[in-house]
């Protein structure tokens, strides 16, 4: 089994043998002249964990703050992706090289897809996304990213990738207590593919709501720890983000947070809300 749902004493997952800082700090949306110190600060409150993307426009300032922070690189896990304009073997093999100069590595932690091809653009579509994971098979093999995987791919779209050499490490999807996906969830735990969660807060819609706001104050904790502590609760690592420095503390702080049986009952009776429509079959890209 590749994936290991239990944290271990150092607040890590294990993903076939690569340790993974169980809480990570996404960039997405972060204005680019504002990521290097964001990521800065990030490190400095403690996160060992960064995922950022090509599609972002802030690699470059990611890997500038890795720097600037004094960790040493073995100590900062990485994550980037490929963008859907470079879905193929050539154009992923070229994406990554342009993503390792931009960040300033010699090596990625975890390199993912970012989204599908999808049957609703292209009857070839399981082909693309083989020839895309043909060249991250090739990259993991040479030791160029450390661990390789997907992000918003569904089961339907894994099933091909699972059969190869290298199956999926990880899948970063849509996740958090009003989006659940668990077809995608059930097939990744059965299969071994870690799976991270993007916008585990909802960006911000699932702050007000008012069944987790009673939750969190009668457990002494803010409404974002709760929503990390029940992704973490379900094996799923969770990726939030903001600006503000004092969230960063009391997102991290989170994973010191342990929800009850009868709070994960009460969060689990919350019917499907919030999700942001983004449908991996459906998107334009």
């Amino acid at each position: 089994m590749w994936y290991n749902a239990d944290m271990k004493a150092n607040n890590a997952y294990c993903m076939r043998g690569v340790s993974v800082p169980a809480i990570g700090f996404g960039t997405y949306l972060i204005p680019k002249e504002k990521t290097e110190d964001c990521v800065l600060r990030a490190l400095g409150c403690g996160y060992r964990h960064i995922d950022t993307a090509a599609f972002y426009g802030n690699e470059r300032e990611t890997g500038n703050a890795v720097r600037r922070s004094g960790l040493k690189r073995e100590d900062v896990f990485v994550t980037s992706k490929v963008w859907a304009s470079d879905r193929g073997y050539e154009k992923t093999l070229a994406a990554f090289d342009r993503t390792m100069n931009e960040l300033g590595f010699d090596y990625l932690d975890m390199y993912l897809i970012h989204w599908p091809e999808s049957p609703s653009r292209t009857p070839d579509w399981e082909k693309v996304n083989l020839a895309t994971w043909q060249a991250m098979t090739e990259l993991y093999k040479a030791g160029r990213a450390k661990a390789i995987g997907v992000s918003n791919f569904l089961p339907h779209h894994l099933g091909a990738l699972m059969r190869t050499e290298i199956p999926p490490m990880a899948d970063q999807i849509e996740y958090n207590i009003g989006t659940r996906q668990p077809e995608t969830v059930n097939y990744c735990r059965k299969h071994g593919v870690l799976v991270e969660a993007w916008s585990p807060l909802g960006r911000g819609r699932l702050l007000a709501d008012e069944r987790l706001t009673a939750i969190a104050a009668k457990r002494g904790i803010t409404t974002a720890q709760l929503c990390i502590a029940w992704c973490a609760s379900q094996g799923v690592l969770p990726l939030p983000k903001t600006t503000d420095t004092a969230r960063m503390r009391e997102n991290l702080a989170a994973l010191s947070v342990r929800l009850s049986d009868e709070d994960i009952a009460a969060i689990g009776a919350i019917p499907p809300f919030g999700a942001s429509g983004r449908d991996p079959d459906a998107n334009g890209f």
